[in-house]
């Protein structure tokens, strides 16, 4: 079966569903704890930062299955993070320091996040590398010579 086969694209958009659903129930949860701008930016710079991490563990490393992928990026982080909101809520803001200020934050912030996310990655396949190269070297030391 290939990747255009038609149960290919039902698992795609059921793991995009799931994830999304996922995500949107815990973006609500935030709004719960932590309504309003701040809510927002906490969301939004949280799943840039775990954006940020997907999509370079997949450059640096690839452990993660595409499924996995498209769970996390595509359908909670998503429906996690959120733009219409973000433009709502700045266009209600108190002042246009305010929308200024949330604008800046969250455009600064997310950028920020998605560099963390991506200098995780790099440190975690830094570490893999070494343990790989540490366990080729310790089973070059074990290894009786004929």
């Amino acid at each position: 079966m290939g990747r255009t086969h038609p149960l290919h694209t039902l698992e795609v958009l059921l793991l995009v569903g799931v994830g999304g659903f996922a995500g949107s129930n815990l973006r609500y949860f935030v709004s719960l704890v932590q309504p309003g701008l701040t809510g927002t930016l906490i969301a939004n710079v949280a799943g840039s930062f775990a954006l940020g991490f997907i999509l370079y563990e997949a450059i640096y490393m690839g452990y993660l299955a595409d499924q996995t992928h498209v769970v996390v990026g595509t359908g909670f982080l998503s429906s996690f993070t959120t733009y219409s909101t973000f433009a709502v809520q700045t266009t209600q803001a108190a002042s246009p320091l305010w929308m200024i200020g949330n604008v800046a934050a969250n455009y600064g912030l997310g950028l920020m996040g998605v560099l963390l996310g991506r200098t995780l990655a790099r440190n975690v396949n830094g570490r893999s590398k070494e343990a790989e190269k540490m366990a080729e070297q310790e089973t070059a030391e074990t290894e009786v010579p004929e």
